[in-house]
């Protein structure tokens, strides 16, 4: 078994899923569209607004008739919001209108209603309005045929507004990735039960889960199984019959239980050891069409192989930007180990120094939950001094 460097196995791992899975779109109702990624540019198809209409309570009129103020005018109608368009304005008169409600051919200007008087069937105009004045024209704000959002842009409730008011009622949006997670382990037991002595809660499972939907993936199965290869077999059929991806954790060390290598091993799985820390034991397969990626049991392990492995390709499918590393100043001296590429838990300042969160260990996961970003530490490097510069990953 060879050592692999990091970049060698995200590139396999990479390799692994079929090129259309990260480049694939599907047609989604609008109203499931949010936090998704417009894969096309959406277009309206209509003109916004629909039509002419009222942007204040008040009255429709001719300018020519309010030039000199005060001016009585009769009423010729009430139009309300979703009345149909009432007949043309004639000169000397007005007609009310509510907000959003059609303004009638022949007035050029509405005036808000606190500018008024109400005299019997007439109106006093007691402030005169410029042609155009708070009416809304047809297709002043998007003519149809425009761009309402760009391809690429990640849905928020301002798009899905702008879509809904167009009358779109579904979008192409880029498809992201169904993606089962199994863990394994005889002592792990559920949260919120009483461990017996030699028994840990699973931290692997919920935050796997969490960090599949967080960067973009669909959670499609979960489960956690035991040190039994069969109860393993059982639950990656069920997994790969839903999946694009299955991520597993735990299960492919060393050791006398070793439930994924067992079971993957035979089916050609590549378990590898990589030249990193924490994270070193690292497994791929391909198991009827589905990709594995099998991570390390202990959860910043786990948590750490899941950043650098699995949340690129989550995040790529779904059109989301990739998260890129940043330069940052160290605020303390500590040491590393040559020839693997450490990733040492950080909290980043506001002054855009790194400060170092605990130590190496794989079991830390308090230190990982006040962490913010992976302080990526290069293979040769045995020692980074306090101001030195350094990468850093965000989580």
């Amino acid at each position: 078994m060879g050592r692999r460097t990091v970049d060698q196995h995200a590139a396999l791992v990479r390799g692994l899923l079929r090129a259309e899975l990260l480049d694939a779109s599907e047609r989604v109702p609008l109203a499931d569209a949010a936090g998704r990624v417009a894969a096309e540019d959406l277009r309206s198809g209509v003109d916004l607004p629909l039509f002419r209409n009222s942007q204040m309570d008040g009255y429709a009129v001719q300018t020519a008739d309010v030039t000199t103020v005060p001016v009585v005018l009769s009423v010729a109608g009430v139009v309300a919001a979703g009345d149909a368009a009432p007949a043309p304005l004639e000169p000397g008169t007005a007609v009310k209108v509510m907000t959003g409600a059609t303004v009638p051919e022949g007035a050029d200007a509405v005036i808000p209603v606190e500018d008024t008087e109400p005299v019997e069937d007439a109106v006093r105009i007691d402030r005169a309005r410029e042609h155009g004045e708070f009416i809304r024209e047809r297709g002043s704000d998007l003519r149809a045929g425009g761009v309402l959002v760009r391809a690429g842009t990640p849905l928020r409730s301002r798009h899905l507004a702008a879509l809904a008011a167009a009358g779109v009622a579904d979008v192409l949006v880029r498809r992201r990735l169904r993606v089962a997670v199994i863990t394994t382990g005889a002592e792990l037991v559920e949260p919120g039960t009483t461990p017996a002595a030699g028994q840990v809660f699973d931290a692997n499972r919920p935050a796997l889960a969490a960090a599949v939907e967080e960067e973009g993936g669909i959670l499609a199965f979960s489960d956690r199984v035991d040190d039994d290869p069969g109860d393993f077999a059982a639950a990656l059929t069920r997994a790969i019959a839903v999946a694009d991806l299955v991520v597993t954790s735990g299960g492919i060390s060393h050791g006398d239980f070793e439930v994924v290598r067992q079971v993957l091993g035979p089916l050609g799985a590549d378990v590898v050891e990589i030249a990193m820390q924490p994270g070193g034991p690292q497994s791929t397969a391909v198991v009827e069409g589905v990709p594995v990626v099998s991570l390390p049991g202990n959860p910043v392990s786990t948590q750490v192989s899941f950043a650098v492995f699995v949340r690129p390709l989550l995040r790529e499918a779904a059109g989301l930007p990739g998260v890129e590393p940043f330069p940052a100043t160290v605020e303390q001296p500590f040491a590393s180990v040559a020839g693997k590429r450490q990733y040492r838990r950080g909290r980043l300042g506001e002054n855009g120094r790194v400060q170092l969160v605990a130590g190496p260990g794989s079991h830390l996961v308090a230190a990982m939950a006040s962490s913010d970003v992976l302080i990526v530490v290069p293979e040769a490097a045995t020692s980074v001094a306090a101001g030195d510069q350094v990468e850093v990953l965000p989580l």
